[in-house]
C-alpha cells in the first residue's frame, strides 16, 4: 500500500522572494511592513476595511495572500477558524498548481501558524491513485515553508507526524475492498509498523479458530476471504506506564449487512468506510511511534468483511464468544460489535491501564450527534473528561452518552446470555452496553460513525475518509505524557 503523498512542512528563516507567500496578520496590522507596492498595499487595506479575511494579490512576480486573523477569546475556536481559512486558501493554491508556499507568521500569539499549517496540509489530501489520467494523479503542493519565531522545530516535527498519521488513516478508509481485504489490511498494518517503528503480530484464521474468537469467526462465515487479527505493540524503554493503553479498532473492510442486507442507495455504497475504526487505530499507533512518545501502547484490529454468502451467520443464531459469553444474533448487520467484543475480551489479558475502542458502530450515533461529533460512552469518567478537552482542542469533539443499568435490559435474550441488538430506541447506547459486557477494566467507547466518512467535503476534513479520531487521541496521549 502506498500512502498518499503529503506536503512536507519545514521552518525557514526567511521566505523566498519568488514563491507564493501567505501573511498571517491581525486586523490592525501595519501593511507597510509587507513586501508590496503602494497600489497593492492600498488594495489590501481596502479589502481589510471591507472586513475581508482572505485577500489575494496577484503581484508582478508572485502571488501574495493575506489572512486576517479573527479576534476570538476562545483559543480552540480561533485555531479551528485558522484551519478553515487554510482550507479556503488551499483551493486557490491547488488551482494555481503551486508546488511550494511560504507561511509568514506576523500574528502576536502562539498557535496560529501551527493551526493554519495543519489546516493547509490536511486540505491538500487527495486519494487519486486509481485515476488513469496522469494529470488527475498529480498533487501540485509538495512543500510548505513557515517563517515564525513562535513555532519550534519540535512543533514542526509534531505537525508533520500528525498530518501524516491522518493521511495514513484516510488512505486505509478510502481503499476499496477489491484492493484491501482483511488479509491485505493486516499486511498494510505490518508495513505501517515497519515505517513507524512498532511491532506487529498477525493472527490468521487458524489461530483465530484456536482462540475461539466466535464473534469474529461468525461474521467471517459469509466471506470467501479469511479474517485477520492484528496486534500492534509500541513499548519504548522509557515508557512511563507499566500497564499498557490499548486501542481497539473495528476492521470491517466492507459491510453488506450480511443476511440482514443493507439497501444499496445511501447505505451500502459507502461501506468501505466500516474499517475507519481500524484505520484510526493504525494512524494513532503510527503517530505515537513516530513521535516517540514515552508510552506503552497496544493496538488491536479484528478484521473481516460481512457478506451474505458461503455459510453466513443468520438471525437467531447463537454464537459463543471468545470469553465464553453466548450471544443471540438478531441482526447480522450489527456485526461490528461482534468482532469488537472478542477484541475487548482479548484486551483483558494485558491488564490494561485504559482501553479505548473506535468504531463506525451505529447509525443511531449519527442521528444523535450528527456528523460534527463523536458519541462517547464508557466506565472511566476521568478519561472521558480528558478526551473532552482534547476534542475541543482538535475540534474532534465528543458527546458523552449514558450507560445506565436500565439500558442493559434491552439486550437481554430469552435464549442466550445477551442479544446483539436492543431494539429501535437508544441504538448507540445499547450497542455500547453490549460492548460493556466484555470489559472489566477502565474503558471508553468512541462511536465515530458520523465523523469518519463524509459524502460531501467538510473543509479541511475533506470528502470520504476523514481520519477521525487520530488527532483526538494523539492530543490525548500527548497530554498523558505531560502529566
Amino acid at each position: 500500500m502506498i500512502i498518499s503523498k503529503i506536503p512536507v512542512l519545514s521552518k525557514i528563516p526567511k521566505a523566498a522572494v519568488d514563491e507564493p507567500v501567505i501573511y498571517l496578520i491581525a486586523p490592525h496590522f501595519d501593511l507597510s511592513q509587507l513586501s508590496m507596492t503602494k497600489p497593492e498595499t492600498a488594495y489590501a487595506k481596502s479589502c481589510i476595511d471591507n472586513e475581508d479575511k482572505l485577500i489575494s494579490v496577484n503581484s508582478y512576480y508572485k502571488w501574495i495572500y493575506i489572512v486576517v486573523v479573527s479576534e476570538h477569546n476562545d483559543k480552540a475556536t480561533l485555531y479551528e477558524t485558522m484551519r478553515n481559512q487554510a482550507f479556503e486558501l488551499c483551493q486557490q493554491v491547488i488551482k494555481n498548481k503551486f508546488t511550494c508556499v511560504n507561511i509568514v507568521d506576523l500574528y502576536s500569539e502562539e498557535g496560529i501558524a501551527a493551526a493554519f499549517a495543519e489546516g493547509l496540509i490536511l486540505s491538500a489530501y487527495k486519494f487519486n491513485k486509481y485515476f488513469g489520467d496522469k494529470d488527475k494523479k498529480e498533487i501540485s503542493l509538495t512543500t510548505v515553508h513557515v517563517v515564525s519565531n513562535k513555532l519550534t522545530d519540535m512543533d514542526v516535527e509534531k505537525l508533520n507526524i500528525v498530518c501524516s498519521s491522518v493521511y495514513v488513516a484516510r488512505d486505509i478508509v478510502n481503499e476499496p475492498l477489491s484492493h484491501l481485504n482483511a488479509h491485505k489490511l493486516a499486511v498494510t498494518i505490518q508495513e505501517v509498523g515497519k515505517a513507524a517503528g512498532f511491532e506487529v503480530e498477525v493472527f490468521d484464521k487458524q489461530r483465530i479458530e484456536a482462540l475461539r474468537m466466535g464473534g469474529l469467526l461468525a461474521v467471517n462465515r459469509g466471506s470467501v476471504d479469511p479474517p485477520s487479527f492484528s496486534i500492534m505493540t509500541y513499548k519504548p524503554a522509557n515508557a512511563i506506564n507499566e500497564k499498557p493503553y490499548v486501542i481497539v479498532g473495528k476492521g470491517i473492510v466492507f459491510d453488506t449487512g450480511g443476511l440482514s442486507l443493507k439497501p444499496t442507495q445511501g447505505s451500502m455504497d459507502s461501506m468501505k468506510s466500516d474499517k475507519a475504526g481500524a484505520a484510526a487505530a493504525v494512524g494513532i499507533m503510527y503517530a505515537i511511534a513516530k513521535a516517540a512518545l514515552p508510552l506503552y501502547v497496544i493496538g488491536l484490529v479484528p478484521a473481516t468483511d460481512n457478506r451474505p454468502g458461503e455459510n453466513a451467520y443468520a438471525p437467531q443464531d447463537i454464537i459463543t464468544m471468545y470469553d465464553g459469553t453466548t450471544v443471540e444474533v438478531l441482526n447480522t448487520d450489527a456485526e461490528g460489535r461482534m468482532i469488537l467484543a472478542d477484541a475487548l475480551a482479548y484486551a483483558n489479558k494485558y491488564n490494561p491501564e485504559l482501553v479505548i475502542d473506535l468504531a463506525t458502530l451505529t447509525g443511531a450515533a449519527v442521528v444523535a450527534v450528527g456528523t460534527i461529533a463523536i458519541a462517547a460512552m464508557g466506565n472511566n469518567k476521568e478519561a472521558i473528561s480528558e478526551l473532552h478537552i482534547s476534542g475541543m482542542q482538535t475540534r474532534e469533539r465528543i458527546v458523552e452518552l449514558p450507560l445506565w443499568e436500565e439500558y442493559g435490559e434491552q439486550i437481554k435474550s430469552d435464549f442466550a446470555d445477551i442479544k446483539n441488538v436492543g431494539g429501535r430506541w437508544a441504538g448507540s447506547i445499547t450497542a455500547g452496553k453490549f460492548l460493556e459486557h466484555f470489559t472489566n477494566y477502565p474503558w471508553v467507547h468512541l462511536d465515530i460513525a458520523g465523523t469518519a466518512y463524509l459524502d460531501s467535503s467538510d473543509k479541511y476534513r475533506g470528502k470520504a475518509g476523514t481520519g477521525s479520531g487520530v488527532r483526538l487521541l494523539f492530543d490525548f496521549f500527548t497530554r498523558k505524557c505531560a502529566e
